[in-house]
């Protein structure tokens, strides 16, 4: 998948306005505190939305965004202040009430049942029938009827997961729109969607402003804050920085109050002398995932990897990090073959991936962050674990990569998206690693992290290390590569000097309409 601000058509000046009224409020929250054991997740959080309106709400990752949705969504009480939603006041939300009042959230990860059909999905909890039989018929054609008001074109009775995630995330709004939502709130909505799939999204969301329903769009993406909000409202260590119209702001102005500094000064990685060839791969294949591939990186240089979703991106970096085994071709690491018949070979050969999901497959994330920085470099260790030593390393790294964390020994999942990156980034150097693969290394991160990400990557290169960087971000891409390799069914379609490599010519080899490498 490649995201770019080229591939969000901007909505017209009229096509952004919604149809609330000055003064209107569909929910109004004053004063709202809550405090989690050693944080101040919110300090007297003001905020309001308008009926028809569409209200983005950004900050960095810890800035309260979660807290303030949760707490809305009755997951958490507010330790202090009030809700006022539909003219009625509340101290505090239980989740049927807040249902109940039609406030409905879809988060990133779906609350659906994917071996029950679109129509019970969309219905479920409110069957149509009597007693314990359910007038199927009746349910076909009423979930045809809200499917059709949102131009969905989804056959009912398919099952949820014989659809893809747009679909899905489809089916999450007609449900919302079945059960009379009046607020819906959208957290980070467009995280796993392709081009089209967003402006479909968008589609819809407009479809609902227009029918009066209030909506929270949460999104790291300010391109897609400046296509659908009406308003938007900055938080920043649990505390409201401002709110503007969008047609009073612009995106600098909004990273600016996000990180609270001015970040015109973006780093951008500089030509540096490149060193010998340290990973070279001759026509490597898999399946048809990955067909023939050959690259080489350099020592001190970065190889952006673009390409559609599908493309074979991934597949290609599990392949070089041994975690899939090639049907032919051969890797070589500094002129040797490598045989790497597991991630453990391509580990003990100076190979690291930071991978797309760092949840799951690059942290424990019950573990606290001297295991994780560890968990690597342990391997070398024989029968005595020298637990200051280990202590002292993460400490180390904790400065030097600015990671944020209220003690060396807090469990990694309650950090935030970007330091949870760093952490992995710091078992690699913990390890020794030489050739660093990054899966999509800003995914799901604020401005201020992703920025400091681009800085560390930089000084890698600095350091003499080599990188694959793969993104959907083009943008990012552009910023940090000396050299843009684009992806397409499996092969290399292009390969881009910096020079030559613009957002245009990247898209259009990857769908097929640039010239082949």
């Amino acid at each position: 998948m490649i995201s770019s601000s080229n591939m969000i058509t901007p909505t017209t000046q009229t096509d952004t306005q919604s149809s609330y009224q000055a003064g209107e409020r569909l929910l109004s929250v004053r004063g709202l505190k809550k405090t989690f054991p050693g944080v101040l997740a919110l300090d007297g959080v003001d905020f309001d939305v308008a009926p028809g309106e569409v209200h983005a709400l950004v900050g960095e990752n810890g800035a309260g965004k979660s807290t303030l949705i949760k707490i809305l969504s009755g997951a958490f009480p507010p330790d202090v202040g009030s809700i006022e939603f539909g003219g009625r006041r509340f101290s505090q939300l239980s989740p049927h009430q807040a249902q109940e009042l039609g406030i409905r959230t879809i988060y990133q990860e779906r609350s659906l049942v994917p071996w029950m059909s679109v129509a019970e999905n969309i219905m479920l909890g409110n069957l149509p029938g009597w007693r314990f039989l359910v007038n199927w018929g009746r349910l076909r054609s009423e979930a045809q009827t809200i499917m059709r008001t949102l131009s969905l074109e989804v056959d009912p009775e398919a099952p949820l997961i014989t659809l893809g995630l747009a679909q899905q995330q489809g089916v999450e709004i007609a449900k919302a729109l079945y059960h009379q939502a009046q607020l819906l709130i959208m957290d980070e909505p467009t995280a796993a969607l392709s081009g089209h799939e967003v402006e479909n999204l968008f589609r819809l969301t407009r479809t609902l402003r227009a029918r009066g329903l209030g909506i929270i769009y949460i999104s790291h993406h300010l391109e897609e804050v400046f296509t659908l909000a009406d308003r938007v409202t900055v938080l920043r260590d649990g505390r409201v920085v401002g709110t503007r119209q969008i047609a009073d702001t612009n995106k600098q102005e909004l990273m600016n109050m996000m990180v609270g500094r001015d970040l015109t000064g973006i780093t951008v990685k500089q030509s540096i002398p490149l060193g010998d060839v340290v990973l070279r791969i001759d026509g490597i294949s898999r399946g048809s995932a990955v067909r023939d591939v050959s690259l080489e990186l350099r020592r001190g240089e970065i190889v952006g990897l673009a390409g559609m979703m599908g493309s074979g991106r991934t597949e290609l970096a599990r392949l070089i990090f041994g975690a899939d085994r090639p049907d032919s071709g051969t890797i070589y690491m500094n002129g040797t073959p490598l045989r790497a018949k597991h991630p453990v070979d391509a580990i003990a050969n100076g190979i690291a991936l930071v991978p797309e999901d760092r949840k799951t497959q690059g942290l424990v994330l019950c573990l606290d962050a001297i295991d994780n920085v560890a968990m690597v470099s342990l391997k070398d260790v024989r029968f005595v674990v020298n637990q200051a030593q280990l202590t002292e390393a993460a400490r180390q790294y904790a400065g030097s990569l600015d990671i944020r964390m209220a003690s060396l020994h807090q469990e990694v999942q309650y950090l935030s998206g970007g330091n949870q990156q760093k952490l992995v980034l710091a078992k690699w150097l913990d390890a020794g690693a030489e050739v660093f693969i990054f899966d999509e290394p800003t995914r799901g991160v604020d401005i201020g992290a992703k920025l400091e990400i681009h800085r560390l990557l930089i000084e890698l290169a600095k350091r003499a290390k080599a990188l694959l960087v793969i993104s959907s971000d083009l943008p990012e891409i552009l910023t940090l590569s000396d050299r843009v390799l684009v992806m397409r069914k499996g092969r290399i379609a292009g390969n881009f000097p910096r020079d030559e490599a613009t957002e245009h010519t990247i898209i259009a080899c990857a769908i097929g309409e640039g010239n082949v490498a």
